[in-house]
């Protein structure tokens, strides 16, 4: 069965930081071609947050700061490249369905191999400019192994002058 990348949200921060935020579940894609006409220098508030750490959702057509790796269906995957073919002939100026398929089926065959780690794997991204080139990496996220408990602090009582 095939992978590909899903939005996951470990807190609510892609609710405050993305418009509009990618929702938890939805498959997603790196959505770099969003950017090849943007000036990242000009970019402030989620536009430049969307630049520089944010994957495509591909039902929203949100933004959202981590995937995860999870296997899709064929006929959900074909669902998803049809969905973001339609994206592309919208909002980025392809003439029709039948010249955008090729270009979404190019992304979505990146974003599959984005997905050579285990299932469940994070991933995360950074671009940059350098030049006049975008420049991406991405990460993989782990958790740790062990967490010791008895060492990870919640609150910190501080002492408060009474008045």
């Amino acid at each position: 069965m095939p992978s590909l990348l899903r939005i996951i949200q470990l807190d609510d921060s892609d609710q405050r930081v993305y418009d509009p935020p990618a929702q938890p579940g939805e498959w997603a894609v790196p959505g770099s071609f969003s950017f090849w006409d943007a000036d990242p220098e000009s970019m402030d508030g989620p536009e430049l947050q969307a630049f520089a750490h944010g994957f495509l959702g591909t039902l929203s057509f949100g933004r959202g700061t981590l995937v995860q790796i999870a296997e899709i269906s064929a006929e959900e995957l074909e669902e998803v490249t049809r969905r973001l073919a339609a994206y592309l002939v919208e909002y980025h100026g392809a003439p029709d369905l039948e010249a955008a398929l090729p270009a979404a089926r190019e992304e979505i065959a990146f974003a599959e191999s984005l997905c050579d780690h285990p299932r469940d794997t994070l991933l995360g991204v950074e671009r940059t400019v350098e030049g006049l080139n975008m420049v991406e990496s991405f990460k993989t996220i782990e958790a740790p192994s062990e967490i010791d408990h008895s060492q990870v602090r919640v609150w910190k009582a501080v002492e408060e002058n009474a008045p």
